[in-house]
């Protein structure tokens, strides 16, 4: 891993973008609610208008990628379909209609007689976006950012460079037609500047990386700005023995291959021993018929399960159309597994036992715990919170799907009369710790 002294001290050009960034969020973060809403939903109306621009310079990058020969699951993010655009510009507008996360009073307490404290909630400031192939993640970073009063900066995998530069000038667009001040994104295009980025500190208050294990590990270990992320999506999926077999099926089908380059799609199908051979019965062809590797412990092996696991295939993310299989002797084992070999993203048991299915949801340490849904639900949009700005696996808050509520932090307000400590010390006044 690369010292953090390797780390690019950032030029000129890159002070100057990051010193008008820090004053956009200032001046965003003086914004009213209808300002902010305003702004998003000019926003989404000119991703609306330059949709074709944005779709043809996407066409563009997925080629130049194929023949780069990147990834299928790379290129699965990378591409954005009409569907998907349209998706996200719906998920501008949503996060627009969402309550105003700003200014939100936590706490307002009279330590005594005029003198009231208040906890109000306020933007974090700048934000340091780093991810891979996802274009679409652009718009809702940017969104997120805007309505909650920050100002972000964004460097996206150089294999979306075309696709993210059409969104942001049109995200600009929007901003500049809002009167908010369009230095509130910033996107960052080389690899260089991205490495500089780390070494902001005086700009940026936090980094959150979408990516690989091995970027956001190497962001973690080469920065003082703290960071919001997670590695892995190694998510679990537990069959029971008290199941409903074609809801297991369903559910178990669609955690894998509804969208198998998300970091909340299953890799590792954990299934009770009673359960297995019935399951598998009828699983195996599903399974095959939309083109899945199954590899398998040996007894699912012997169950017909085609290719046998190995100890690093219960430690790998695939983001891609293969499923680890285990076949457990209970619930403890299930559990035990996970407990031993889960990325804390999300994990999920199927059963109509509901006391085993708050054993599981009670004793599972991720930041989603599911029981008879698709671990796919692991989602900001699905969660409602209009979009998501990445998801957090550490377990301090905040923690899952990190919307509105992870970008912003809070601050005390105290206004008195001329009060002094020393009033209090001598027993001259004494305090209430009267909540309103």
């Amino acid at each position: 891993m690369t010292d953090i002294f390797e780390v690019p001290t950032p030029d000129n050009e890159l002070l100057e973008k990051a010193k008008q960034l820090r004053l956009a969020s200032i001046k965003t973060s003086q914004t009213n609610n209808d300002d902010r809403i305003r702004a998003l939903n000019l926003m989404a109306d000119y991703l609306e208008k330059n949709s074709k621009e944005i779709i043809e310079a996407n066409i563009e990058d997925y080629k130049k990628a194929e023949i780069k020969g990147i990834s299928k699951s790379l290129l699965s993010r990378l591409k954005l379909s009409k569907e998907k655009l349209n998706l996200g510009i719906e998920g501008v507008r949503q996060v627009g209609n969402l309550i105003d996360p700003v200014g939100q009073i936590q706490i307002k307490r009279e330590l005594s007689k005029g003198l009231i404290l208040e906890r109000k909630t306020v933007p974090i400031g700048v934000l340091g976006v780093i991810f891979e192939s996802r274009p679409d993640a652009v718009m809702q970073i940017s969104s997120l950012a805007i309505r909650s009063g920050n100002g972000v900066m964004l460097k996206g995998g150089s294999e979306a460079n075309l696709t993210n530069l059409a969104i942001v000038s049109a995200l600009k667009e929007g901003l500049q037609d809002s009167n908010l001040d369009e230095n509130a994104i910033c996107l960052l295009t080389s690899r260089k500047d991205s490495m500089a980025m780390l070494n902001l500190e005086k700009y940026i208050n936090l980094i959150i990386p979408r990516g690989s294990n091995e970027l956001v590990k190497f962001i973690q270990e080469n920065t003082e700005i703290p960071v919001l992320g997670h590695a892995d999506g190694i998510c679990h999926l537990y069959i029971d023995n008290e199941v409903n077999l074609d809801m297991a099926l369903k559910v178990a089908l669609d955690s894998k291959i509804q969208y198998p380059a998300a970091c909340n799609a299953v890799e590792t199908l954990l299934i009770h021993k009673d359960t297995a051979s019935e399951f598998l019965n009828k699983a195996i062809p599903m399974f095959n018929s939309n083109d899945v590797k199954l590899i398998g412990d040996k007894k699912s092996f012997q169950l017909g399960v085609a290719f046998e696991a190995n100890y690093a295939d219960w430690q790998t993310e695939y983001l891609d159309l293969i499923l680890s299989i285990k076949i457990v002797n209970d619930l403890e084992e299930a559990i035990a597994h996970i407990q031993k070999f889960s990325s804390k993203h999300t994990d999920g048991i199927i059963t109509e036992n509901i006391s085993n299915a708050n054993k599981f949801m009670s004793e599972i340490d991720s930041s989603g715990v599911f029981h008879n849904c698709s671990t796919r639900f692991a989602d900001g949009f699905r969660y409602g919170f209009g979009a998501e700005v990445g998801i957090s696996t550490q377990t301090l808050p905040p923690r899952g799907p990190v919307g509105l509520e992870g970008l912003v932090t809070y601050k005390y307000f105290l206004r008195g009369e001329g009060h002094v400590v020393d009033d209090f010390s001598s027993g001259k006044l004494i305090y209430s710790h009267k909540d309103f």
